[in-house]
């Protein structure tokens, strides 16, 4: 019986710990998808103002309100993510805003396209409400793949398409960029898409036994194309 219940212990401690690890995890990628997609619009948005600001003043005004707005956006989401590890005290939740969903798109690519990045949507199939985790992650490699195409992408554009399928929901999102056919080198790093947020998106996928995958494409620029199963509806 002291064997067993020394088993049972070592068990629960286990069981412990690994969640703690995958709480640490998502935590990690949370900050990562919030932080480094809001920082890279201030980064392009106050490089743009810097430019324009001695001959076109208004534009450079713009400019800088669109990085007053990312950091108020990146303030609010990390508010939400802070309350959901430390609640108030009193159990209530001060902070309602909405998590990111792909009802919520529309923000997303005014804010690329603004930055430099014109953006196509396309839709395929019925729109239905999908669980809340399934809904996040497809979000967040919409947004993933645009941050990098609006700082690796000089010039270029993007396609968003969403697939909703019977049994899946697939993702996919092209920028354009640079061909491989004129000798141009992948940015260090960037070559297999095993970027930090890239590896996150594909854990967090993963979990939903899904699969992402992440390339340069051969005409120039990178393709990240996911997809997550979906109980029939």
């Amino acid at each position: 019986m002291e064997q067993r219940g020394w088993l049972l212990e070592r068990e629960r401690q286990n069981a412990a710990h690994t969640a703690v690890e995958q709480e640490r995890a998502r935590i990690a990628r949370e900050l990562h998808d919030i932080v480094s997609h809001n920082v890279s619009l201030m980064i392009v948005q106050a490089a743009a103002a810097r430019e324009v600001l001695p001959t076109m003043p208004d534009e450079a005004t713009a400019a800088l309100t669109a990085v007053e707005g990312a950091g108020r956006t990146t303030m609010t989401e990390l508010r939400h993510l802070l309350g959901l590890l430390a609640p108030a005290a009193d159990g209530k939740d001060e902070d309602l805003t909405p998590q990111p969903s792909l009802s919520r798109l529309s923000p997303l690519i005014d804010r690329i396209a603004f930055a430099g990045l014109p953006v196509e949507v396309r839709i395929s199939g019925e729109p239905r409400p999908l669980p809340s985790g399934i809904d996040v992650t497809a979000y967040r490699i919409v947004q993933e793949a645009l941050t990098n195409g609006l700082k690796h992408s000089t010039g270029g554009k993007a396609e968003v398409t969403v697939r909703y399928a019977e049994r899946a929901l697939r993702v996919e999102v092209l920028t354009s960029g640079p061909s491989v056919l004129t000798g141009a080198r992948p940015e260090p790093g960037r070559g297999d898409g095993a970027g930090r947020g890239l590896l996150g998106l594909r854990q967090r996928v993963a979990v939903y036994g899904g699969d992402l995958d992440a390339r340069r494409r051969l005409g120039g620029g990178y393709r990240v194309r996911a997809r997550i199963p979906l109980e029939a509806p």
